[in-house]
């Protein structure tokens, strides 16, 4: 799992604005890339971040960045308790509940959607992309919108900005260590 990897696909989560990113990485060997994902959580953890594989299918692991903090926030907003109860997940903590979407990505056919609350999606617009299956949104960006449009478009042009300046600061050399902020 490469820095440039992270830089391009977690710049947000870097830098403290956003709780948590996905992306897929893809790995020759298992072992290897459990090695580079404790070498990962040694560097980051330092920074209050957390580096999770979801799933390991095909040659590819689906890596979850996330700043814990952040996810247990999100997870005890009201309308988020609610779509996870309705989806049989135990809300005791945002540890349990990682395992437990782990647990479903695994088992489900489909893309457990509710995956947008782990990456600190409104809890609106994961509720609006559950209910219509992907249609009837208001616009798109980072994630499918329902609700605010207006809250939206702005953190995906913060999101979007962020990303532009991580990766040009990555390009003059500095390392995700040093763009990463502590929180």
């Amino acid at each position: 799992m490469s820095e440039e990897m992270i830089v391009k696909h977690c710049s947000p989560t870097l830098a403290g604005m956003k709780t948590g990113n996905i992306f897929t990485c893809p790995y020759g060997d298992a072992a290897e890339m459990k090695n580079s994902v404790r070498r990962w959580n040694r560097l980051l953890g330092k920074k209050g971040l957390r580096v999770l594989p979801l799933k390991f299918q095909n040659g590819k692991a689906l890596i979850y960045i996330f700043r814990p903090n952040r996810l247990y926030s999100d997870l005890r907003h009201d309308a988020a308790c609610r779509i996870l109860r309705e989806l049989g997940y135990s809300i005791e903590t945002p540890e349990r509940c990682v395992l437990q979407l782990i647990k479903r990505l695994d088992e489900c056919k489909e893309f457990p959607h509710e995956i947008g609350l782990f990456l600190g999606y409104p809890p609106e617009d994961v509720r609006g992309f559950i209910k219509n299956g992907a249609s009837d949104f208001k616009c798109v960006g980072c994630w499918k919108v329902y609700g605010d449009v207006e809250a939206a478009r702005k953190l995906f042009t913060k999101y979007k900005k962020c990303t532009d300046i991580y990766s040009m600061q990555f390009a003059k050399g500095k390392s995700v260590d040093r763009l990463t902020v502590t929180g």
